[in-house]
């Protein structure tokens, strides 16, 4: 299980390596959330999602055997393109297997960081039984989007982050909330936060119909999500917890909120009129949830993570035309 060492010790490989992003805030969206609003801008993160931190953590933490064979994730894109850049990085190749119908931009991305990619049909194809079977024919080291020890330690610095720019703009005490797919990013924030800044909780942030954490939780045990598509907020819709992270979820974090998917286009124009970040549907949904569920979040400040910016121009063009007429 991952550890507050792990995660330091990943902070360590990552000095120099993944940007310190920063703590942002507009007096116009704290107008709307009713308190104080602290964004942390994962948008601004190599590769334009927290993800970097993961891989990265992931592939230096491999023995030089493994990494020279090469490593191999599954992922809808912002994992992949995280994994493609650490693996050129660290002088290996990556092969990812990304659903057919990922957005163009992050396929493309992926490609053009270096990595071989191998499309699948999501509705009819099982990734993981593909990238298990790619990874044993070509000796591949799997690395998985959120259940890995090691990628989660990577997305937890971005906690031990938080912990420090809150405390340096004056907030002890808030509920810290996160963008949720798998989990692996809120576990770590979590076990950071735990460790570094115990006033700071954390909550989930899902789409509306696929609240798997949230629901999770709540129950005490692992519950799977009805669909396995049918949101905007792509980047952040899984079948259901990690094994690993969903014990950490349950010890650590507070009630889960969701959004729909028109709130997570308005938080996107929100997010680009305001602070002038470009952020994906998945990247805005804790941005959604501070600035339309102010009622069922409690104190005088909110700290939310602006996870991705990997978007298209039509769908940002979309939420532009909509929500910042």
């Amino acid at each position: 299980m991952t550890s507050i060492a792990m995660i330091e010790a990943a902070a360590q490989r990552l000095a120099g390596r993944a940007r310190r992003t920063p703590l942002l805030a507009s007096p116009f969206l704290d107008e709307i959330a009713g308190r104080r609003v602290l964004v942390k801008a994962e948008c601004l993160q190599h590769t334009g999602s927290f993800k970097f931190r993961g891989a990265w953590s992931a592939v230096s933490a491999l023995d030089a055997d493994m990494r020279a064979r090469g490593v191999i994730a599954f992922s809808s894109g912002n994992h992949a393109q995280g994994v493609a850049l650490a693996a050129a990085q660290h002088g290996t190749s990556a092969v990812i297997v990304m659903p057919a119908d990922a957005p163009a931009l992050k396929i493309a991305n992926t490609r053009a960081l270096g990595a071989e990619v191998v499309l699948y049909d999501r509705a009819r194809e099982n990734r993981d039984a593909i990238g298990a079977a790619l990874a044993a024919e070509r000796g591949l080291t799997l690395i998985r989007p959120y259940d890995d020890p090691q990628v989660i330690a990577g997305q937890g610095t971005m906690g031990l982050e938080i912990a420090e720019q809150a405390a340096e703009a004056g907030v002890t005490k808030a509920d810290v909330i996160v963008c949720c797919g798998g989990g692996g990013l809120t576990s770590g924030t979590a076990l950071a936060l735990e460790a570094r800044a115990p006033g700071l909780r954390v909550r989930t942030a899902e789409p509306a119909g696929f609240d798997d954490a949230a629901r999770s939780v709540a129950a005490g045990s692992i519950q799977r999500n009805a669909a396995l598509s049918g949101s905007i907020c792509d980047a952040i819709v899984t079948p259901e917890p990690g094994q690993l992270t969903f014990p950490i979820l349950r010890r650590l974090c507070g009630p889960g909120l969701s959004v729909t998917d028109d709130e997570a286009l308005a938080a996107m124009a929100l997010a680009f009129l305001r602070l002038k970040l470009v952020l994906e549907p998945g990247g805005a949904v804790a941005l959604a949830a501070a600035l339309f569920r102010r009622d069922q979040i409690a104190g005088d400040a909110v700290i939310v993570t602006a996870s991705g910016g990997n978007v298209g121009a039509e769908v940002f063009g979309q939420a532009l035309a909509r929500f910042a007429a």
